[in-house]
């Protein structure tokens, strides 16, 4: 199954836990690390402390949704991820932005991540791997890009 991960941080060495997440995701099981997005420096969203550091990237997983969450779970916490408040600083994001063209609405899982559409630092790293990506039940992705144009995000050379 094809999968985009949504990668941030902005605790700690954000760009090195940026680098190690990608190389964790290519190691895991049944997994193969497709192609990733250039660093994105982005200010927080509904939240505070230092500019975050962020990326998407593809994978070609044999893990089913849940079992794919544990696993980016586990690579949150060899990291030190603790989740003190909702949107606290932290050490290393992990979502599942798309799993192939599911829809999944579970308490622990929401697939196409429900907020991917109203965050540049999702759609933009995304856009530059998979320019015509569709978002299953709400269309092109690239629609959204308007929308979220006054959010402070910028390249990392």
């Amino acid at each position: 199954m094809i999968a985009y991960i949504g990668i941030g941080a902005n605790l700690g060495d954000a760009h090195a836990n940026v680098d190690d997440a990608l190389a964790r995701l290519a190691a895991l099981p049944l997994t193969c690390l497709l192609s990733q997005s250039a660093k994105y420096r982005s200010a927080p969203i509904d939240s505070s402390g230092d500019d975050y550091v962020n990326a998407v990237a593809c994978i070609d997983t044999g893990l089913g949704a849940p079992e794919l969450l544990a696993a980016l779970h586990g690579i949150e916490l060899a990291h030190g991820r603790e989740r003190p408040y909702r949107n606290a600083p932290r050490t290393l994001d992990l979502d599942i932005l798309l799993y192939g063209d599911e829809r999944i609405d579970q308490p622990a899982l929401q697939v196409p991540h429900p907020r991917m559409t109203e965050r540049a630092f999702v759609l933009l790293p995304l856009l530059e791997i998979a320019p015509g990506i569709g978002i299953p039940g709400r269309g092109p992705a690239r629609q959204f890009v308007a929308a979220v144009a006054g959010q402070g995000i910028a390249r990392i050379a």
